[in-house]
């Protein structure tokens, strides 16, 4: 999506309503949408419009990649056209049971309206709506999920305009941190050269042979090396700027980056023979992490 001629991402949470009417139905449709690993759809509607549940997917398929949609279709025949009718079986039971009372004089001939008054005499059921009438009914309930689905989709992506600015926000710390640790890594064989002689030193008790202090210091100064991580986090920072530019849905690809964030990150705190190294790469962690979390909320 365009904003300012850049795009964003997109977020897998968002909500929209829509309210609706035909004939003598009324209805609102609600759309809910969070976080998912893929795309699931849930429905719920009007019993008897049997079509809508498969429309319902059908459109959330053609708008979204991921997450778990939530749709409910609340509807109502406000003035559904009624039959009445006498169950005359049951009125029959009625009257065989009070004439056995009747002929043994516990009761009196019943009148007409205290008959149908009865539990079960009347029944009242609405009738069938035609075909016909169903269909559009269900045509209109289903344009009006289809326009819902629309907002949802802006909701999504309005949402997603803020996330984009929180992950740029960290992407950016994330390449300070980076810097700030490619400078402090650069007097990591000096201080490992220095650390080394003195230990030596104190091992032997006498000065030491200047070639071999120079020699295995340098052998750990290789293993403590961080500029490949550095340069990978580096690397990582633009492969995830480029995620969030593009169109489509990018979540699980970075997703997948920030696992490689964490691994660099990891890797560098594991070599760092310098305190102050070992605050930037541990800040960098969590860093990574507070970005991991908002990955987990784009599509």
């Amino acid at each position: 999506m365009f904003r300012g001629g850049r795009m964003t991402v997109t977020s897998m949470t968002g909500f929209a309503r829509r309210e609706g009417g035909l004939d003598d139905w009324t209805w609102a449709v609600e759309a809910r949408s969070v976080n998912g690993r893929n795309l699931e759809v849930r429905f719920r509607g009007p019993p008897g419009l049997d079509s809508l549940e498969r429309l319902t997917r059908e459109a959330a398929q053609g708008r979204f990649q991921r997450g778990q949609i939530n749709v409910t279709i609340q509807g109502r025949r406000a003035t559904a056209s009624r039959r009445t009718s006498i169950n005359s079986e049951t009125l029959e039971r009625y009257l065989s049971f009070g004439a056995t009372l009747i002929s043994q004089g516990k009761a009196t001939v019943p009148a007409l309206d205290g008959l149908l008054a009865l539990p079960g005499v009347i029944e009242v059921s609405e009738q069938d709506e035609p075909a016909e009438d169903r269909a559009r009914v269900e045509a209109a309930m289903a344009a009006s999920v289809a326009e819902t689905l629309d907002d949802l989709k802006a909701s999504r992506a309005s949402e997603g305009v803020a996330i984009t600015a929180i992950l740029n926000g960290f992407l950016e710390r994330i390449a300070q941190l980076s810097a700030a640790a490619d400078q402090t890594a650069r007097g990591q064989p000096a201080l490992i050269k220095a650390r080394f002689e003195r230990r030596l030193a104190e091992l032997v008790g006498e000065s030491v042979n200047a070639d071999r202090v120079v020699q295995e210091a340098a052998a750990l100064a290789v293993r403590a090396d961080v500029r490949e991580e550095i340069d990978r986090l580096v690397g990582h920072v633009g492969a995830a700027r480029t995620l969030i530019d593009q169109d489509g849905a990018s979540g699980r690809r970075l997703d997948f980056l920030t696992q490689e964030f964490m691994r660099e990150a990891n890797t560098l705190c594991s070599k760092s023979a310098a305190a102050d190294l070992t605050a930037i790469g541990l800040e960098l962690k969590a860093t990574i992490d507070q970005f991991r979390e908002q990955v987990q909320n784009v599509e």
